[in-house]
């Protein structure tokens, strides 16, 4: 993390975005540990836009640790079921952490300028060549395709699941193709994203 280029503000910040996060029913194994899956996401998300973009800005790394902040809160079955209702809940969600965000970032004593600039990137809302909004986007497809993508699989039949990974290909930069291809994906991932793209 950048504490050290930011100042205590910062700090007290991603301090508050966590221990948001720590109550998470929802855990993931890490290294045999069982631990709070948005908390480790925001973690992962916020290493990964500081390997993808040489000088990640205060805002861009705020916005990374509070992407999901508090998720459990809005389970995917409290919106109806198929696409129309996925996308209602995606929407949904990303406007709840925008707010959740700015309402920290309020109480640490942040610009509304910086505020902003966090809720557009959570929101997506960035212009397609803004550098930032890239990084954010190819991180999150990282940590997707690190702790989410093996499971989808298993629960999608094949020339659907192909058709996901086509397109998020089609959404993340060069930088994000070849990082992913060079993390340490399982075996069957690896064999999934390289059919898909075959």
């Amino acid at each position: 993390m950048s504490e050290h280029r930011f100042g205590s503000r910062f700090e007290q910040a991603v301090a508050a975005i966590d221990e948001a996060n720590v109550p998470d029913p929802i855990r993931i194994e890490v290294d045999g540990r069982a631990v709070p899956k948005e908390l480790t996401h925001a973690r992962m998300l916020t290493a990964w836009v500081e390997r993808l973009h040489p000088e990640p800005g205060e805002a861009l790394l705020l916005a990374a640790r509070a992407h999901h902040i508090r998720r459990w809160e809005s389970p995917r079955d409290t919106f109806p079921a198929g696409r129309r209702g996925y996308l209602r809940w995606r929407r949904d969600l990303q406007l709840r952490h925008a707010r959740h965000a700015r309402a920290i970032l309020e109480d640490a004593g942040y610009d509304e300028a910086t505020i902003a600039r966090v809720e557009r990137l959570i929101r997506k809302e960035t212009p397609k060549k803004d550098p930032e909004g890239q990084a954010f986007e190819d991180g999150l497809t990282l940590v997707f395709l690190e702790t989410q993508l093996h499971d989808l699989a298993l629960r999608t039949d094949p020339d659907t699941m192909a058709e996901v990974i086509r397109k998020t290909w089609r959404k993340i930069s060069p930088a994000a193709r070849e990082l992913a291809l060079a993390s340490d994906l399982a075996p069957t991932d690896r064999a999934l994203i390289e059919r898909a793209l075959a």
